[in-house]
């Protein structure tokens, strides 16, 4: 086994890399003056069970052709096998046509992943399951589930929580993450009756008096998240947390989580966090490094992957 990592988020790989005490592959990945990108493998991977590193966030086209040129490097020197690390999958959210004459970009990507010469993907917490079926290599969706809960149960209250569903697409996640802490679930039901008017929020459940953890997957502009806290507060809500996977946090999302009314936002390091991101007193991030670090494992020693999901 062999770890190879690209330039979206170096500490995240570097971290994997301590947990499985094992070093990186020496490799040369550069642009030259046209911003077009360059790999060179510099030492001999023939026959070599390869991980490569590599989330495809912001900027999220080159951390893309990072990823797909190192893998065609692989290939081309006569890796085994290779795998494609890839913790935050980018295009995740354009997983079906909204409307006539669209992409599913997706799709896409992952042909391209696969043309590349990629033998097998490794994510965590895809946008929507179904892109497990885009890919026509074996590929293994992670969760972060677990790292959250531990995290709760050493931060909150488990008494007086209750689990709400940020909107209505994301009530599996919701109801998993309930399940797992053995507290209730409430839903946020946002609705814009008529264009150029604000949403109403509706909450399906009592959240009187409760301590409410919004969970998500992705937070990107943070508007979400933010009112739906403001709406829990309105309804008697006691405290309002938030907990998301992966941290895009585009824009002015930061300063809007950093003046709302949210107690806190955990996220993960599947994402390479900012300056901002590292000085806004409420966002927390937790790691899992070691959570990947130990599928990396199992996978490089034919072993179970599907054990980590419990």
């Amino acid at each position: 086994m062999k770890l190879l990592a690209g330039n979206s988020n170096r500490p995240l790989a570097e971290a994997i890399g301590q947990y499985l005490h094992v070093p990186f592959t020496r490799a040369l990945v550069r642009r030259f003056a046209d911003m077009e990108v360059f790999v060179e493998i510099e030492e001999n991977v023939r026959g070599e069970d390869m991980f490569v590193i590599q989330s495809t966030s912001f900027p999220a086209n080159d951390h893309l052709m990072e990823l797909l040129i190192i893998i065609d490097a692989l290939r081309r020197s006569s890796a085994k096998r290779i795998t494609a690390v890839i913790p935050y999958f980018g295009y995740a959210r354009q997983d079906r046509k909204p409307g006539p004459r669209t992409p599913i970009s997706a799709k896409l990507v992952a042909n391209l992943i696969t043309q590349a010469g990629a033998s097998r993907v490794l994510t965590v917490d895809l946008h929507a399951g179904q892109i497990q079926g885009f890919f026509d290599i074996p590929t293994d969706n992670l969760y972060g589930q677990p790292e959250m809960v531990r995290d709760i149960r050493d931060y909150l209250d488990n008494e007086h929580l209750m689990v709400v569903s940020p909107d209505v697409g994301g009530v599996v996640r919701a109801r998993g993450l309930a399940k797992r802490l053995g507290a209730d679930l409430a839903i946020v039901d946002k609705r814009r009756e008529r264009a150029g008017e604000s949403e109403v929020m509706n909450i399906i459940g009592d959240v009187s008096g409760r301590i409410c953890l919004l969970v998500d997957d992705i937070v990107d502009s943070g508007g979400t998240i933010c009112n739906a806290a403001d709406a829990l507060l309105e309804k008697g809500a006691k405290a309002v947390y938030a907990y998301a996977t992966h941290g895009v946090l585009s824009g002015g999302a930061v300063a809007r989580i950093r003046d709302s009314q949210l107690k806190s936002l955990v996220i993960t390091d599947s994402i390479a966090a900012t300056e901002d991101i590292r000085k806004c007193s409420n966002i927390r991030r937790i790691s899992i490094a070691n959570l990947l670090g130990e599928a990396i494992y199992r996978i490089a020693n034919e072993k179970s992957v599907s054990s980590l999901f419990d």
